[in-house]
């Protein structure tokens, strides 16, 4: 029988190989947090702090093993979409998402990295919103994203929540608005649940070490959702380790450093 004490979570996204983002991200969140960890990797990339140098596509039928195997034999309990770089493998993991009945998913729609390549073909963003977007539980766009995906500029509090009533008429139960591109006082995202929006705030540090803050905060709501606390609770805690991992400040590379993902580790491991 399968151990249920340990709540179980799939990552289905690109590895970075600077590890700041992706499933490297990912992994290193769950298991800070205290869930067990699985990866269906659906590109490589040649990634350092500085940029995207280079993708390789995994293809789709084996995107779709990764994710058939682990959920029939070990099971998964929440699962999130990082970087899903074209039609084909959207297609995939979307069947796959309902072929094995995966309800928790957090889709976190990467389209481009940090450094502004970009991650998700321009021809892939019908299926995305046709395909995979009506499957989510939970989507967590920035305000770039979410201007594509809207058809909406956003430049206020009130455009983010004109663009999160959109994006929730395609499909996703929840849409988590994030307001960090946002010039205001605070970093401040809202939740939309189809009827109210429920802000959570946080302060902002100053560092240009934010490498993977998506692949981290979305990875992180996995993990509590995966633990069975409630959208807004999760969110919350979510939101609380991600400040805490960029207040980590990783100088490291000549770039966007990463985050700090270890932190609640740190007086272990010391």
């Amino acid at each position: 029988m399968p151990d249920k004490s340990i709540a179980r979570v799939l990552t289905i996204a690109g590895s970075d190989s600077g590890g700041g983002a992706g499933i490297e991200a990912d992994l290193k969140t769950f298991t800070a947090l205290g869930v067990y960890g699985m990866a269906a990797v659906t590109s490589i990339t040649a990634q350092n702090t500085c940029g995207v140098h280079g993708v390789h596509d995994v293809p789709p039928d084996m995107v779709a093993r990764q994710i058939d195997v682990v959920a029939e034999d070990i099971g998964v309990d929440a699962a999130k979409t990082g970087m899903l770089s074209n039609a084909a493998i959207i297609e995939a993991v979307a069947a796959s998402v309902v072929r094995n009945r995966i309800d928790k998913l957090v889709v976190d729609p990467v389209m481009a990295a940090k450094s502004g390549d970009a991650l998700l073909q321009e021809a892939a963003r019908d299926a995305f919103v046709r395909d995979l977007v009506p499957r989510a539980f939970l989507i967590t766009p920035n305000v770039p994203e979410a201007q594509l995906l809207s058809g909406l500029d956003i430049a206020n509090e009130g455009d983010l929540r004109a663009a999160a009533e959109r994006i929730q008429a395609l499909g996703p139960r929840y849409v988590l608005m994030k307001g960090g591109h946002l010039r205001t006082a605070e970093a401040v995202d809202y939740l939309f649940d189809g009827d109210s929006f429920r802000p959570f705030s946080a302060p902002r540090i100053a560092t240009r070490n934010t490498h993977g803050t998506g692949c981290t905060y979305s990875a992180a709501i996995a993990a509590y959702l995966a633990k069975g606390l409630s959208v807004a609770d999760a969110v919350r805690r979510a939101k609380e380790y991600l400040t805490e991992a960029i207040r980590g400040n990783l100088a490291l590379g000549h770039g966007h450093g990463p985050l700090d993902h270890a932190w609640p580790l740190r007086p272990k491991l010391q």
